[in-house]
This record gives C-alpha cells, sequence and structure tokens, in this order.
C-alpha cells in the first residue's frame, strides 16, 4: 500500500527559509537543496521504514549535502512529514507537531 506524503504547515515553512537563504547565499544553491529534499522524499515514500527510527514513532532521513533532516510520522494513509530540521540547531522543537 502506497502512503501519499503530506507536509505539516511548519515543515514547509521550515523548507522555504532554508531555500531563500542557500539562495541568498548563492543564487541557486536553493534549488540544490530543494532537489536534495525531493530525492530524499522520494526515498522515504519508496522505504518508509527504512530511515532511523528517533523516538515514538518519529523517523529521520539525513540528508547528505545539506545539515537537514527530515523528520517525519508513519501513518496508515500517509506519510506526514513534521520538520525540515537543521541538524546543529534546536533539537526536538518540533515535538508538538506529531
Amino acid at each position: 500500500m502506497s502512503r501519499s506524503l503530506r507536509f505539516d504547515a511548519g515543515a514547509e515553512r521550515e523548507l522555504n527559509e532554508a531555500v531563500e537563504f542557500y539562495d541568498l547565499e548563492s543564487p541557486g544553491l536553493g534549488d540544490v537543496l530543494l532537489a536534495e529534499v525531493e530525492h530524499a522524499l522520494a526515498q522515504v515514500e519508496a522505504f518508509p521504514e527504512a530511515s532511523e527510527p528517533l523516538r515514538d514513532g518519529i523517523r529521520r532521513r539525513l540528508l547528505h549535502k545539506f545539515p537537514y533532516a527530515l523528520l517525519y510520522s508513519l501513518r496508515p494513509a500517509e506519510i506526514r512529514i513534521l520538520a525540515v530540521a537543521h541538524t546543529r540547531r534546536r533539537p526536538f522543537y518540533w515535538e508538538d507537531r506529531r
């Protein structure tokens, strides 16, 4: 059974802010980040249980080229992206998004 991907509003905002930040640092770098996120999302969608369990049913898929992780939970009909979290800032700030 295939699950649909759904972004929490906070996760969507974090992704947009990160893309804007990297584009300001170097034009086009935001697109590289977005491509990396899309690649990670495809892997999560294809193999949702392969990513590292973090705690309480939350899983973490690290990005390779950027210091970010996709934090997500598995539900019967969907994969809910809870955060696009910088790996060196504010751990577990996203916990109330479950």
